[in-house]
């Protein structure tokens, strides 16, 4: 089959086409047959050794985290599948590799695939559908009547966290660039702060959560926003060392990331604040919670540009320039009409 693959860590000529076996199945996978995928600032963080430390993968290493596509083959085990089915999925941090034709992936990680969407929209929800479900409903609890930020509304996160908030009943502001400030609006964003011409940090008070997606001085500021007993979740920020111990990492990679998340976690307690990092987790059992919602129309997936399969590189390549309005979604099979 045919596959994209890093080769070495790096950000230039690091990836490449390769020719790959089929994988093989373990006895609860399900093995798909890919349509579509997308590609997520992940993938580029993967690519470029960054998350070395927390995900020491074996290269070469077929890149990719989200997936919509046909079964073809189930385990033994497998009940809840069988050929033919349509789904969606983001596999587990250790068997990546969605830029293929197939993956083997366990069927706990997999939901049929809303049917209301066809294989493109499907393949741009997985990732970061759970993330902002893991953020808001599972970390945040967020309730009727609060107040969520959320940094860069236009982005693939963004876009989903905006109505999954609104859903949840929450007030919601988000930070988005001049150009985007009407369309995150129709998106359900109650209160838009223009980064280019207006500051977030002075604009917005008394928020109850902050999500961010940016990291830096932009979750330094977060804290100024969040009145005393709320939250700030990243997934951009240091890892603080809770969330080092759940993750499995040794005592060295605790201690180094105790030391990375020091002054984030002193601005948070200053301000009596909760801080969090959140890395997601495959979990198919929230994507068919998520696959209700999209069929129902609470959440549309937002697609900037679908690149074919040859051109893999050319949407990393997009998605690294930090312009894209939504998800880059990669046409595996030129199937659209597969709903």
């Amino acid at each position: 089959m045919k596959a994209f693959a890093l080769t070495r860590y790096g950000k230039k000529d690091t990836v490449s086409a390769v020719e790959r076996a089929v994988p093989d199945l373990r006895d609860d996978d399900v093995l798909v047959q890919i349509h579509a995928t997308s590609v997520n600032p992940l993938d580029l963080k993967i690519r470029n050794g960054e998350l070395k430390p927390l995900l020491p993968y074996n290269l070469p290493l077929v890149l990719g985290n989200d997936l919509a596509g046909i079964v073809v083959k189930t385990g033994p085990r497998v009940r809840r599948f069988a050929p033919g089915d349509a789904v969606y999925a983001k596999p587990r941090q250790d068997r990546i590799g969605t830029f293929a034709e197939y993956l083997a992936v366990n069927e706990n990680d997999v939901a049929k695939k809303p049917a209301s969407v066809d294989m493109n929209e499907a393949a741009a929800l997985p990732l970061v559908s759970l993330t902002a479900w893991q953020a808001l409903v599972d970390k945040a609890q967020l309730r009727p009547g609060q107040k969520v930020l959320i940094h860069a509304g236009s982005g693939g996160l963004g876009t989903i966290a905006i109505q999954l908030a609104k859903h949840l009943g929450a007030t919601v502001a988000t930070t988005t660039g001049t150009q985007n400030v009407e369309w995150v609006r129709k998106l359900g964003a109650d209160i838009v702060i223009d980064y280019k011409t207006q500051d977030f940090a002075t604009e917005l008070r008394d928020y109850d959560l902050v999500l961010d997606t940016q990291g830096g001085k932009t979750l330094d500021r977060s804290f100024q926003v969040v009145k005393p007993g709320g939250a700030v979740i990243s997934v951009a920020g240091p890892p603080e060392p809770t969330f080092a111990r759940e993750f499995g990492a040794n005592w060295l990679l605790v201690q180094a990331m105790r030391a990375l998340s020091f002054s984030v976690r002193r601005k948070a307690k200053q301000r009596s604040v909760t801080y969090s990092f959140l890395f997601m987790t495959a979990n198919g059992d929230q994507l068919r919670k998520l696959a209700t919602l999209v069929d129902a129309g609470v959440i549309r997936p937002v697609i900037d540009r679908v690149y074919p399969f040859g051109s893999t590189l050319d949407a990393l390549a997009y998605v690294e320039s930090g312009h894209a309005r939504g998800k880059v979604v990669v046409n595996v099979r030129d199937d659209h009409e597969y709903r």
